[in-house]
């Protein structure tokens, strides 16, 4: 089976530098990189304070899902609309103009931990999200006008794995810059800044590409998913499968960190000097990253120029094991430090296993859509993957509800969450595919 591109011509692809060798390639990698690692320092720092505020009142973590939710929403309240604006206009534009948004946003945010509490910080968290969900349709939608359909695979396993690099050195830094909180704000959002400046400059070295439906009309139905979207998922149902297969898979993503926060400050290192917690804890998150670092590479070596969905199930597979063996860990009679780094080496498997579920579907879902609705197509993934996110929220609060109650330890979360993939790893057996040229 060949998974067909389009109906129309994509937008040309210079052919003339390889995909090693294409600056516009590696400054929109640049973009992301920089991009992830600010979202991810500031994003983990503010959780860390969420788990801080918790264990003021009790112990109870209801913070942390309050963020997640503020973060997601924006997702679910704007994808529709920035899907259709990533057709409309040129995608390497609104890259540029997400990346000038977030200077201010991340501006914002060192102000909002110089008042304190939380109330400032969750309205930039909101903010956050907001540029998130503008900048995913373009950010996804460029890679097929900029890169060759058969190097897809490859391009979106690098753009994976050094996204995730970026998300380890983010969230491993976060523990650290924490500590600067509230004494020497003046560094931390000069940090903030500069990233987000950097961020700026590569997203201008990105070629500029036409506008892939410059005269798509707008009717109210854009502010969500267009009827014509609608119906392209509707007529295409492995397009759709996919779609559902992959918001499940970021449901999952989405209890994992509050899940790693919470084992490490509320049942791992509760004896341990806050600011040392918080270390510990964010590197153990950072594992997650390492892995899907490695898996990412992986995947892009075991795709080729196709759509490897056997390796999907496989991935289901140890999604699902090395998520029990995080809880199994987590109950095993032996000291903090072997604790800590048996779950470490269980959370690489995870992050390992998590990559090679992703890049498949993600490749899919870009080559999939005729070339003048992927910036709408990718605006409709983000707001389902992103409902997704807000119902993991629901569901952390659920097993951290269920498991306090029960007097169980925190980490039984992994295991119960890792449940969610055992129909995929059973049932789900969608056809590989080459990619069209």
């Amino acid at each position: 089976m060949s998974v067909k591109m389009s109906d129309e011509a994509p937008p040309a692809v210079p052919s003339s530098p390889s995909l090693y060798s294409d600056k516009s390639f590696w400054s929109m990698t640049t973009t992301q990189f920089l991009g992830a690692f600010n979202d991810n320092l500031f994003k983990q720092v503010i959780l860390l304070l969420c788990v801080d505020y918790a264990l003021q009142q009790g112990g109870v973590d209801k913070y942390q899902p309050i963020a997640q939710v503020l973060f997601a929403l924006p997702f679910i309240l704007f994808s529709g609309f920035a899907g259709y604006l990533s057709d409309r206009y040129s995608k390497q534009r609104i890259v540029v103009l997400c990346k000038l948004a977030e200077i201010l946003i991340v501006l914002a945010g060192t102000l909002a931990l110089s008042l304190g509490g939380l109330t400032g910080v969750f309205v930039v968290v909101f903010l956050m999200g907001t540029h998130s969900a503008y900048f995913g349709p373009p950010k996804y939608g460029i890679l097929p006008e900029i890169v060759a359909g058969r190097n897809l695979p490859v391009a979106n396993g690098i753009f994976l794995m050094t996204t995730f690099l970026a998300i380890i050195l983010g969230t491993a830094s976060a523990g650290f810059l924490k500590g600067y909180v509230p004494d020497q704000l003046g560094f931390v959002g000069s940090v903030f800044v500069g990233i987000a400046v950097l961020g700026t400059i590569s997203a201008s070295l990105v070629r500029k590409t036409p506008a892939s439906h410059p005269n798509l009309p707008f009717s109210w139905s854009s502010l969500a998913v267009s009827g014509e979207t609608v119906r392209m998922f509707w007529r295409d149902k492995t397009l759709l499968s996919v779609l559902l297969v992959y918001s499940l898979f970021w449901l999952i993503a989405g209890v994992v960190p509050q899940a790693v926060n919470a084992f490490g400050k509320l049942q791992l290192f509760v004896d341990v000097d806050k600011q040392i917690a918080d270390q510990r804890t964010s590197l153990m998150t950072a594992c997650l990253g390492v892995g899907i670092m490695l898996g990412s590479a992986l995947a892009a070596w075991l795709s080729g120029p196709r759509v490897n969905f056997k390796m999907v199930i496989i991935a289901a597979w140890g999604i699902l094991f090395s998520m029990a063996a995080v809880t199994g860990v987590g109950m095993l009679p032996w000291s903090v430090a072997g604790i800590e780094w048996g779950a470490r080496g269980a959370l690489v498997l995870v992050g390992v296993f998590g990559a090679m579920f992703s890049v498949p579907l993600q490749v899919f879902l870009q080559a999939r859509p005729p070339a003048d609705q992927k910036g709408r197509a990718i605006g409709a993934m983000n707001l389902i993957n992103w409902i997704g996110v807000v119902l993991a929220s629901v569901v952390y609060g659920g097993c951290e509800w269920l498991f306090r109650t029960l007097e169980w330890n925190t980490s039984a979360t992994f295991a119960a969450v890792g449940l969610l993939m055992l129909p995929v790893a059973l049932w789900y057996r969608p056809v590989d595919g080459a990619l069209a040229e």
